[in-house]
């Protein structure tokens, strides 16, 4: 019998796999073909504004992600660097094929066991796990984790064609579909897509804008030794009004508003044809060409997405610089699939009316590969514990970004893919980057899941905080200067919390405050709460977006 099967080797997969396997737990991986394991179904690239946080988070606890993100990385950047580091986004494009065999790689050494077939079913026995129907038979475990991402009853769209499948070239999970729906579990539909691939070879690189690797070599993981593979350059090019023209004519061809797809897609990814709906006054898109590998001429196009027909896409990629004589490789397409209401799940991630199941990824209904990792680890950790008896694992929004997506997804639950911003913390001074072993070192050693390697690098890092000359190290810099910030910031939340009665001008715009994203305004200009006690009964409306009302309510009334 295992402990812990988890469903599904994407992401979410194998961090739950792992995390579940440093516990001690005996575990089986189940996916439909082991060779996809860590495979990279979108951009080739990992990290960003707040998902970097999520990685080094994650990397703290010995998580996969951000080790092979290092191995992999041919391109890195530090996004937001105008800003100060609280924000700072470490980011890396990987090498596509290297990033899947480090992940393999990584897999292997765990001791978890990887097991081929597709998931039929959960068997459950008075209200709790034990064990897994397959299509090679079944296999008896005392946790489970699913974490079929795009997979569960998924569709894609290519314009006016529609097919079964989770990602390009393979199945769906149409079966267990059925049983989440069956015990009432199932939520509704979501979106996401991808844009076509490109061959490197026929764009025009001498007419764009080149944007090289960063110089300083910061790495994902505390662990790394230097950056390993040759750095590469990207470019930049945009669409323009002629791109628009072209999509615009062919609106009616997109599943998108032809009400072919029912699902929600990630607002804050939406696809080119939706940009150029919804932003009609915009005269271009950026869009960032990435190469997908250091012997591949595949060239990732990052901000198009799209679903719409394949001519179609061929002939809006040719209007623009650089891509007049382009061929597209693989086109690009929307997948829609079922998901889970994550207000079903307990903090732990396990579903608060079945003992010993857990939900990890975007069945959950985030988006991005770094969210569903970060899930994956505390799903794994729990089914773990539930296994063998342990101590449940949770992770508190006050210390780190995973603790925050946990509350927001399990308390406000999700209308559309929730993905990792840094607006969505409250805390977001005292949450950065690059101060993750500082926040989660010591829960990481009280856990129990980390290698003696990582605990002598965390108990490391320790001693060099308490030593001569930490406050010159770039960490010891940032907390000096964030100091005073924070001290207020925890005032002002204090206050919040104390005058949830404070009335809200009816004259008040939400869309002035800053930090808010476009979501909360739109969902608090729409409810107009006349306190701080109703604007925080409003689904979707984090303490994060209480504490800049506040502070903005309490601006224009002096």
């Amino acid at each position: 019998m295992f402990d812990v099967v988890v469903i599904g080797a994407g992401h979410a997969g194998c961090e739950a796999a792992t995390a579940a396997a440093r516990l001690g737990a005996r575990v089986g991986l189940l996916t439909f073909d082991p060779g996809n394991l860590g495979q990279m179904s979108c951009n080739p690239s990992i990290g960003g504004v707040g998902k970097g946080h999520l990685v080094r988070e994650l990397d703290v606890f010995d998580g996969l992600m951000a080790r092979a993100a290092d191995r992999a990385a041919i391109h890195r950047r530090m996004l937001n660097r105008s800003k100060g580091p609280a924000v700072w986004g470490p980011r890396v494009q990987a090498d596509r094929r290297i990033y899947r065999a480090a992940v393999a790689s990584l897999v292997a050494s765990s001791g978890v066991e990887v097991l081929a077939g597709e998931a039929h079913g959960l068997l459950l026995k008075s209200g709790a796990v034990n064990g897994v129907s397959s299509s090679n038979g079944t296999v008896e475990c005392r946790s489970a984790v699913i974490a079929t991402g795009t997979f569960l009853d998924a569709r894609m769209f290519v314009g006016e064609r529609v097919m079964e499948g989770g990602r390009r070239g393979e199945q769906a999970s149409n079966v267990l579909a059925g049983q989440i729906r069956e015990i009432g579990l199932g939520q509704g539909r979501l979106k996401t897509g991808t844009p076509p691939r490109l061959d490197g070879r026929t764009i025009d690189w001498s007419r764009l804008e080149e944007q090289p690797s960063d110089r300083d070599p910061w790495t994902m993981s505390a662990m790394a030794n230097g950056i390993g593979q040759p750095q590469l350059r990207c470019a930049k090019t945009r669409t323009n009004e002629r791109t628009h023209e072209i999509i615009a004519a062919n609106f009616n061809r997109s599943p998108l508003f032809a009400g072919s797809i029912e699902g929600r897609g990630p607002r804050y990814c939406p696809s080119i044809e939706d940009k150029v709906r919804r932003f009609a006054d915009r005269d271009a898109h950026q869009i960032f060409l990435e190469p997908e590998g250091l012997d591949d001429h595949l060239v990732y196009p990052n901000g198009i997405s799209t679903s719409l027909p394949e001519d179609v896409q061929a002939e809006f990629l040719r209007s623009i610089a650089g891509l007049e004589r382009v061929k597209i490789a693989r086109p690009g397409y929307a997948v829609e699939y079922e998901f889970v209401d994550p207000r079903r799940l307990k903090a732990t991630l396990g579903v608060a009316d079945i003992t010993g199941l857990f939900l990890a990824g975007q069945i959950n209904g985030t988006t991005g590969y770094e969210e569903a990792a970060a899930q994956g680890l505390v799903a794994g950790l729990n089914a773990a514990a539930h296994a063998l008896a342990l101590e449940e694992v949770r992770f508190d929004r006050r210390s780190s970004y995973i603790g925050v997506m946990i509350d927001d997804l399990t308390l406000q639950g999700v209308s559309e893919p929730y993905r990792m911003m840094t607006a969505r913390a409250e805390h977001r001074l005292s949450l950065r980057a690059d101060n993750a072993t500082t926040r989660l070192g010591e829960a990481a050693l009280a856990t129990a899941c980390v290698s003696d390697e990582r605990s002598a690098q965390i108990l490391g890092h320790f001693d060099q905080r308490g030593g001569i000359g930490w406050a010159d190290t770039p960490e010891g810099s940032a907390d000096l200067l964030y100091t005073p910030y924070v001290a207020r910031q925890e005032r002002e939340w204090e206050v919040v919390q104390r005058d949830s009665n404070v009335w809200i001008p009816s004259s008040f715009h939400f869309g002035d405050v800053p930090g808010l994203s476009t979501e909360m305004v739109e969902r608090l200009s729409a409810a107009a709460p006349e306190t701080l006690d109703q604007a925080s009964r409003i689904a979707g409306i984090t303490p994060a977006a209480l504490s800049a009302v506040y502070v903005a309510i309490r601006r224009q009334a002096a």
